[in-house]
């Protein structure tokens, strides 16, 4: 069983409400940060905004995270020139206007001031360092370096960036939805938009039926509709968490650059405890996610002093092939058909950004970092890019192919156990209860992998996931497994 400490020390409000209205100004696909975000800020204009979301606010990307609220997205400063300052810049922006929201508003979100740090436990990569350092003072933004950190964690460096901050996430979507109401917006929980008809309006349509609008904001984390060719230019990968209380007091946000491995603390109804991430692993790559949870758990009991795992998960994360978010147009052609996504595992300051850009480019207004983020932007780097994650797709598509070739049948299949055949994936539980269904992503087709730790069968070309019965969890399918009766590969 895996939950996240997110949505288990919350409550929201169900918003359980069809019918469908008919039409509105905007439909914003996705209740996460990005969605939410912009959803508010475009309620502020007078606009009627209807928000969709699959599953519940929240519920998805956004309340997988660990939740660094900061300017520090890794070592990416020293690698993207002259774009570091803007970069910089937008997402210290995101940053403080989450603090001023929150004051205004009286949103409690345990949001608070912190330091944060990315370090090496490698000497080889302490000049890296030291040029992200370089690079991000010359960006305008508050680095140092260091030699040490409290807790070491291993480290034999690190970068620093004060006055940083960290929340929690879920309580902070509660309060944006509220502000969202409050200001005419409509969200709607348990309703996933299945297709669209780009005009004059638009049709979204859903599993509760359709809605014209004339502004379509897909804030779906994976883009769910194949136009944008975005899945030719993002890569789907997880981290997995583990959060409980620790011996070792944690202050600041933490991240190792060479291994991944996260740690920063939480405030709960059951005094402090520590959040840690770590074991990076490509969606639906074969591995045992159940022995990557241990070992991420024996980390932490040896670094931070984890007393007990009382909560574990896992975050999905799509990135870029340039490292900044895709924020703007869907396609060069769109003209009320907006995206948000890529942001890597920097979605609280990243998705902010984003709602904050989204505003502007809804409401037809110029905004300084338009360009930056834009979703049809092409370098030299980027179509390199392309050509690696495409290899990796196609590596897939064969490789997997020939695998279930190879597997036998499924008549011994034992309770606890899955299998993938060329045409069915399927999965016994500990009742003896068969579950089967088609082994074929329905976005493009590629064999699914069963992912141990959550139950879940995951897509390794461009990161959908399904529950057993081959529910859709996240897109960009849109359609589910079909259920099969496991006779045919007995």
């Amino acid at each position: 069983m895996t939950r996240s400490l997110w949505l288990d020390t919350t409550q929201g409000t169900a918003r359980r409400q069809p019918p469908l209205p008919t039409a509105a100004d905007v439909v914003v696909l996705g209740a996460g940060i990005a969605g939410l975000t912009t959803a508010y800020l475009l309620a502020r204009t007078g606009r009627s905004v209807l928000v969709l979301e699959a599953h519940e606010i929240g519920g998805g990307v956004s309340g997988h995270t660990t939740a660094k609220l900061t300017a520090q997205h890794e070592l990416i400063y020293h690698r993207i020139g002259d774009a570091a300052a803007r970069y910089g810049g937008s997402q210290l922006a995101a940053l403080e206007w989450v603090f001023a929201t929150a004051a205004d508003n009286g949103i409690d979100c345990d949001l608070e001031r912190t330091d944060s740090h990315v370090h090496t436990t490698d000497p080889a990569q302490l000049p890296e360092l030291r040029a992200e350092v370089a690079a991000a003072v010359a960006a305008g933004l508050p680095a140092e370096y260091v030699d040490t950190i409290d807790p070491p964690l291993g480290a034999v460096g690190a970068v620093r960036f004060r006055g940083q901050a960290q929340f929690h996430p879920r309580k902070w979507l509660l309060g944006l939805a509220q502000l969202t109401e409050a200001d005419g917006g409509q969200i709607i929980e348990g309703v996933r938009a299945t297709g669209l008809r780009e005009g004059d309006p638009s049709i979204v349509r859903t599993t509760a039926g359709s809605v014209r609008a004339k502004d379509v904001v897909v804030a779906t984390h994976y883009p769910i509709f194949d136009r944008g060719l975005f899945f030719a230019r993002l890569e789907p990968t997880r981290d997995l968490v583990v959060a409980g209380p620790a011996s070792r007091e944690v202050t600041g946000t933490y991240l190792d650059a060479r291994t991944h491995h996260s740690v920063r603390a939480v405030p709960t109804p059951d005094g402090r405890q520590v959040v840690v991430g770590g074991e990076h692993y490509r969606v639906g790559d074969h591995v045992d996610v159940n022995a990557r949870f241990a070992k991420l758990a024996a980390w932490a009991r040896e670094h931070v002093g984890l007393t007990e795992v009382r909560y574990r998960w896992s975050a999905h994360d799509m990135s870029t092939v340039d490292s900044v978010p895709y924020v703007g147009r869907y396609h060069p052609r769109a003209s009320h058909l907006w995206v948000a996504t890529g942001f890597g595992q920097w979605g609280m300051t990243g998705g902010t950004a984003a709602g904050m850009l989204l505003r502007d480019l809804v409401a037809g207004e110029d905004n300084e970092y338009a360009d930056l983020y834009d979703p049809n932007r092409f370098s030299v780097r980027a179509a390199a890019g392309m050509v690696t994650a495409n290899a990796t797709v196609a590596k897939f598509l064969a490789g997997d192919h020939v695998r279930a070739l190879a597997k036998p049948g499924l008549a011994n299949l034992r309770p606890g156990e899955a299998r993938v055949t060329s045409t069915v994936a399927a999965y016994r539980d500990e009742s003896g209860a068969l579950h089967a269904v088609r082994a074929h992503c329905t976005h493009l087709g590629c064999l699914v992998a069963f992912n141990n730790a959550e139950r879940t069968w995951d897509c390794p070309c461009h990161g959908s996931r399904f529950d057993v019965d081959g529910q859709v969890i996240q897109g960009p399918a849109v359609h589910p497994l079909r259920r099969v009766n496991g006779k045919e590969e007995r």
